[in-house]
């Protein structure tokens, strides 16, 4: 499913089990045919997504379905799941949640291959020193996007 909010155009994608991926993308893609659960799971997706792009706090409820990552990967996308809307973490916050204490390294790599962003929130993860950090391998459209989705949050981050 393709959703536009702002300047983000946003590729949902889905199986029988929930949400698989969201990608950020230029144009729609082809549409794949939908099972009426897959329908289902689109249409909370886009119902949570539109809130949150409209400045509501919601604690997202669409199921997900990971069907990448290592086992590590996932336990930082869990993670990630339980970092209130409004609220950051830093890396090393992060690694002790998954008790991994000094895999800051490893949680920014994992952050960086998050296949839901966010809705598993990865944004909201920054520096110990309070800079944004990475998002989407570094890019400039990376960071933009990073610090608009805090800013929707009601917080405000410089670079």
């Amino acid at each position: 499913m393709y959703l536009e909010f702002d300047f983000l155009k946003l590729w949902i994608e889905v199986d029988d089990l929930g949400i698989t991926a969201i990608h950020y993308v230029d144009a729609p893609l082809k549409e794949p045919d939908l099972t009426d659960s897959m329908k289902k799971h689109l249409d909370l997706a886009k119902k949570e997504l539109t809130a949150y792009f409209n400045g509501k706090p919601i604690q997202f409820t669409v199921p997900l379905h990971l069907t990448v990552g290592t086992d590590f990967q996932k336990n930082v996308w869990r993670a990630l799941i339980d970092v209130p809307y409004g609220e950051i973490r830093n890396y090393q916050e992060i690694a002790q949640a998954v008790n991994s204490p000094k895999a800051q390294q490893a949680v920014g790599q994992a952050n960086k291959k998050n296949p839901i962003p966010i809705i598993i929130p990865c944004h909201r993860v920054t520096a110990k020193n309070g800079t944004l950090g990475g998002y989407m391998g570094n890019s400039t459209n990376g960071a933009l996007i990073k610090e608009f989705l805090l800013n929707l949050e009601h917080k405000t981050y410089s670079k």
